[in-house]
């Protein structure tokens, strides 16, 4: 590895991706909170420590406003690292830590990472997609209760980490394992009933949609195959968009930030 080997075995078998999420995440909570100090919200557990609208709208928010009205479609990638409060961020790290690492022994360091961006992509293309349709749907009432229409505003990142579930799952079918199924579908089961019971808070279409799109991620990279170099290489250029989504978002919102 060009003299770098001692380095990337330092950096453990994700290559260091959790530390980047986890980092990148409180990063970007703090500076969403800075940006606009007076709008913060503490009315409740679930939403102390809350940033503004504007400030999530400036680091790139995503859902049906963002995507279809204002055609930031660059959120799909930049709403995976913002979060809506203390609780929410501190719940989803947590999360981070426990499956990424697995999916990393289990994928390689480059595959976990596309499989989580993808998964970020098609969690909130997802989510913005069916409440751009339920607008005019006369089930939106219905999808409404249930907590299935999707959301005009989404962020954090429950929906990638559903990726890395679904990837999991898709190991467990590849390899004939019932544990690893058996374990991921509880913990699937338990993410959906908390979702159903938590329906206006949590956004369970970019959940479903996370899950999905790493399900069908991982079944394309295949678990069983050996990790290459192209792999890595595309792990970086996700990276890369990723970061871009948010300096983009920064970029275009600031000008009209309070106008």
């Amino acid at each position: 590895m060009f003299g770098f080997a001692a380095a990337i075995r330092a950096l453990g078998r994700d290559f260091g991706f959790v530390k980047l999420v986890i980092g990148g995440s409180v990063g970007l909570y703090i500076a969403t909170l800075l940006i606009d100090p007076e709008g913060i919200r503490n009315s409740g557990l679930l939403s102390f420590m809350s940033p503004s609208v504007d400030a999530i709208l400036i680091f790139g928010a995503s859902g049906q406003i963002p995507v279809f009205q204002l055609e930031r479609w660059w959120t799909l990638l930049s709403a995976g690292w913002l979060h809506g409060g203390l609780l929410h961020l501190l719940f989803n790290m947590n999360a981070v830590r426990f499956f990424a690492p697995a999916t990393a022994e289990l994928y390689g360091a480059g595959r976990t990472i596309i499989i989580y961006t993808v998964s970020s992509i098609t969690g909130f293309l997802f989510s913005s997609v069916v409440y751009h349709v339920s607008l005019w749907n006369p089930l939106a009432g219905l999808l409404s209760i249930l907590g299935l229409n999707g959301a005009h505003l989404t962020l954090g990142a429950s929906a990638p980490i559903s990726g890395l579930l679904g990837a999991l799952l898709y190991y467990g079918h590849r390899t004939g394992s019932r544990a690893i199924r058996e374990q991921i579908l509880g913990y699937a089961l338990g993410f959906a009933v908390m979702g159903l019971l938590m329906r206006g808070i949590v956004d369970n279409q970019a959940h479903l949609g996370g899950f999905v799109g790493g399900y069908l991620t991982a079944r394309f990279l295949d678990p069983l195959t050996p990790e290459r170099g192209d792999h890595l290489l595309v792990a970086v250029i996700c990276i890369a968009l990723t970061a871009l989504s948010v300096i983009v978002s920064i970029v275009t919102a600031l000008p009209h930030y309070g106008t």
